[in-house]
This record gives structure tokens, C-alpha cells and sequence, in this order.
């Protein structure tokens, strides 16, 4: 019985409508801070999607939350489900690397995508700046209208404020650590 209350964690779609309604912040509102549509967000809030972790940084500063908030929870969840899924969301499985992180302004995280997959949901776009080090496999970064590939080794920095897509474009999955700097 212990073992399931603590497996019992509240969901962080749930976690972001109870502080959007506490904060009386309009769905609305929040689509147009994050880009995120309307549609994509209550699929989010009722669990029906798991967001990436640019869209949780973005919500949480709409929300004008700390983001570790989000991000302890995906976390543990995260260590779950990898072991019983091997995937965080449909195409990708991401672990923080800076624990106890939640009040500064840099994370890093260690993100897994499976071959031949992007990430799925919204681009990406977030006040700050991102770093990606290639650890395996093959990548395309695209910071707007320019293209960038990446391999094992290779690294790249850009203005996160830029809306930015990533996916693997190669036939084995790519392991990154990505290092995001933000407000």
C-alpha cells in the first residue's frame, strides 16, 4: 500500500491548470505566450500529451512559476518510465542533469531521441540561449530558416528566442546533452 502512494504523483498537466486557474490566467492567454495552441494545451493540461521541456519553461514563465516545479516531477517520472518504456514521450527521453537547479538560470539535460524521429508538438522557442553536444548519432538543428547538421563530437550554440526544431535524422537513436540558459 506504501508502494502506491508513493508512486502517486500528480501529473504536470494537472499541476499547470490548477496554478493557470489559481493565477486566474486564461488559456488564451498562455497560447499566446507560449505559441502553443489552444487545442494543444488542454491536451496537455488533461495528460493526454507529455510537453518537451522547452514548452514547460515557457509555461512556467507565463505562469510566472519556477519551472522545477515541472521539471522534479518529469523527472521522477521520467526514471520510471524509462525503465519500464525506454521513452519519455513518443520519440524522446530526456533526464536532468542539474538537480536542485530549479531557481537558477541554467539546466542541462541528457536527451535520447529515437532514430529517424523528431520531436513532436511545438517548435521550439524560448527567451535565453541553447547548447547541444552531440554524444551519438546523427541530428538536423533548424534555428529558423537555417539548417544544421550535426554528428557525434559536434556541438552547436544559438538564441533560443529563435523558434528552433531538432530531430534525428539518422538510422540509430542520438543521445545530446542540451544545456538551456534562460530567465
Amino acid at each position: 500500500m506504501s508502494k502506491k502512494k508513493a508512486d502517486k504523483v500528480v501529473p504536470v498537466g494537472k499541476k499547470i491548470k490548477k496554478t493557470r486557474v489559481e493565477k486566474k490566467i486564461s488559456l488564451n492567454q498562455v497560447a499566446n505566450e507560449t505559441g502553443c495552441s489552444i487545442d494543444y494545451l488542454k491536451k496537455l493540461e488533461a495528460g493526454k500529451v507529455i510537453p518537451p521541456v522547452g514548452t514547460l519553461l515557457q509555461i512556467a514563465r507565463t505562469l510566472q512559476i519556477d519551472s522545477g516545479l515541472f521539471l522534479k516531477e518529469q523527472e521522477s517520472n521520467l526514471k520510471k518510465r524509462i525503465k519500464a518504456y525506454t521513452k519519455r514521450t513518443d520519440d524522446y527521453a530526456y533526464t536532468t542533469l542539474t538537480p536542485g537547479a530549479e531557481n537558477k538560470h541554467l539546466k542541462a539535460f541528457r536527451v535520447t531521441i529515437d532514430a529517424m524521429q523528431n520531436h513532436r508538438g511545438v517548435g521550439y522557442q524560448h527567451e535565453g540561449e541553447e547548447f547541444i553536444y552531440v554524444l551519438s548519432g546523427k541530428i538536423e538543428v533548424i534555428v529558423g530558416d537555417n539548417v544544421n547538421t550535426l554528428s557525434k563530437n559536434d556541438s552547436l550554440h544559438f538564441n533560443s528566442g529563435i523558434k528552433h526544431m531538432l530531430r534525428n535524422i539518422g538510422k540509430k537513436d542520438a543521445e545530446l546533452i542540451v544545456v538551456i540558459y534562460g530567465q
